[in-house]
């Protein structure tokens, strides 16, 4: 597994990763296919500038004539929240990767930038309450369960745990 930065290229994958209603259920339901390639298109602008980290999961099989896929992406961004900038981490792995672990390393890798380059500060992770696994990987990396909150996601409200973490000192070993 490794990770690369998204590019316009990747319109397919975030079909596949945002217009599904299965990889959405916990997320509201899909979105519109409408406006994915100008979605992508800015992902990969902002993540070309730096001003946020939008990395593709990438597998990597063997064997003869592997290729490598795309099983999902991880992302950390800054917004505000009541007048106040906050660092958000989130991730999405494809079906036919999940349960491999995948997540938990991309998540971990960035974290481990993040602390490396010592940029980001504190950073929030909000998965629905009803994602195990989403709340596994926050609970297995370090991150601490500040509580439940609602959050806005594409003109919807989840209902969230709220994990921190400060991947400086709170990165587990």
């Amino acid at each position: 597994m490794h990770l690369r930065d998204v590019t316009p290229n990747d319109v397919a994958a975030y079909v596949r990763m945002r217009c599904d209603p299965v990889m959405m259920r916990d997320l509201g339901g899909p979105l519109p296919r409408d406006g994915m390639e100008d979605k992508v298109r800015r992902d990969a602008e902002e993540a070309a500038a730096g001003t946020s980290w939008i990395k593709m999961i990438v597998s990597d099989p063997t064997g003869p004539g592997a290729h490598e896929a795309v099983a999902g992406h991880v992302c950390v961004w800054a917004h505000d929240e009541g007048g106040e900038p906050v660092s958000e981490i989130g991730w999405m792995v494809l079906p036919e990767f999940q349960g491999r672990g995948l997540g938990k390393l991309a998540t971990r890798a960035l974290l481990e930038q993040a602390r490396d380059e010592d940029r980001w500060g504190d950073i929030h992770a909000f998965p629905a309450t009803v994602n195990g696994p989403s709340n596994g990987i926050c609970r297995s990396l370090g991150f601490r369960l500040v509580g439940e909150v609602d959050v806005d996601f594409a003109d919807r409200v989840i209902h969230s745990n709220h994990w921190v973490i400060t991947p400086a000192s709170d990165l587990a070993p």
